[in-house]
């Protein structure tokens, strides 16, 4: 497969300083981020976002106030109450996406917000889009597939950052989707040993295996309520993501690198993990019928897999 390799914003991600952006940027990166880790340091996002405007590739940010998060394992409300878990507030990603677009305002440097999680955010990213802001955000399934309602005591497969919301977060979310307001679906795919999984909740690594189930996920989700159309489903892990970084991808026109996935739209599977290609066994969604299993990958015109489902 075509990997496009993303910089870190800081060295180490650590937050503090600068990594060395134009140096990485003639070595082939397409954005810079520190993933899982977001830079608290405002001064710090605005010098990255200065850097990244001049060598034109976007910013992207998890975007999570860490003093706010802190020592939170699922989303704060009545269910981790119920649980005995504690939370992670709604708020820790609101403050965060506010203040990059406040900083994009500044800068005029392109930034995508990472795995989008709550409404207030998705409503942010729309003004400062009406605003005609360089802003872009994505949305994983598994933020609007599941809510805090279904995290199941003891099972650490449900445990992700950032964490599943409640009700209405998870109806903003597919209302940005609807809108047009999320320009790409993207998998967070964060697989895990067993071993780390299985300690309890509130010790166990953050993240789930995202891969195998994002298309069955959007069919069933998105497209057959009739949310979204199947070419807009498609279009948003396929042209939104290759648009948020200017790649020339993701498209079937004439002369167009031949990455193709064929999946079935109506076939029914049952999602076994314990067959899943990956070495990980993470993921909330053993057992559920879907359709949408993927047949076959092409890559650059050949065939890369195939009948990874059945």
């Amino acid at each position: 497969v075509t990997v496009y390799p993303i910089g870190a914003i800081t060295k180490g991600s650590l937050g503090e300083e600068l990594a060395s952006i134009g140096s990485m940027k003639q070595a082939g990166i397409v954005a810079i981020s520190d993933d899982g880790k977001p830079v608290m340091n405002a001064r710090v996002m605005r010098r990255a976002m200065e850097y990244a405007k001049a060598f034109h590739i976007p910013v992207i940010q998890h975007c999570e106030d860490l003093h706010l998060s802190h020592g939170g394992d699922m989303h704060e409300g009545m269910e981790s109450v119920r649980l005995g878990l504690r939370g992670i507030p709604a708020c820790s990603e609101d403050v965060m996406v506010a203040r990059d677009i406040l900083l994009t305002e500044v800068t005029g440097a392109r930034y995508h917000v990472a795995h989008l999680s709550t409404k207030n955010s998705v409503a942010m990213v729309a003004f400062a889009k009406a605003k005609g802001l360089p802003v872009t955000c994505e949305v994983t399934p598994h933020h609007f597939a599941l809510a805090d309602s279904d995290v199941l005591p003891y099972d650490s497969n449900y445990k992700m950052k950032p964490p599943l919301r409640s009700g209405p977060h998870v109806q903003g979310c597919i209302d940005g989707i609807v809108a047009g307001t999320v320009d790409a679906l993207a998998t967070d795919h964060a697989p895990h040993s067993g071993a780390d999984k299985m300690q309890e909740f509130e010790r166990c690594p953050f993240g789930i295996l995202g891969l195998e189930t994002a298309i069955p996920l959007s069919l069933h989700h998105l497209v057959h309520p009739g949310r979204i159309s199947l070419m807009k489903m498609i279009a948003l892990y396929t042209t939104g993501p290759a648009g948020v970084l200017r790649l020339d991808r993701g498209s079937l026109r004439v002369g167009a690198q031949a990455d193709v996935t064929i999946f079935s739209a109506t076939q029914k599977f049952i999602y076994d993990v314990n067959k899943s290609k990956s070495k990980s066994r993470n993921s909330p969604f053993h057992g559920h019928e879907y359709v949408g299993g993927q047949a076959t990958a092409i890559v650059a015109g050949r065939v890369v897999g195939s009948t990874l489902m059945s």
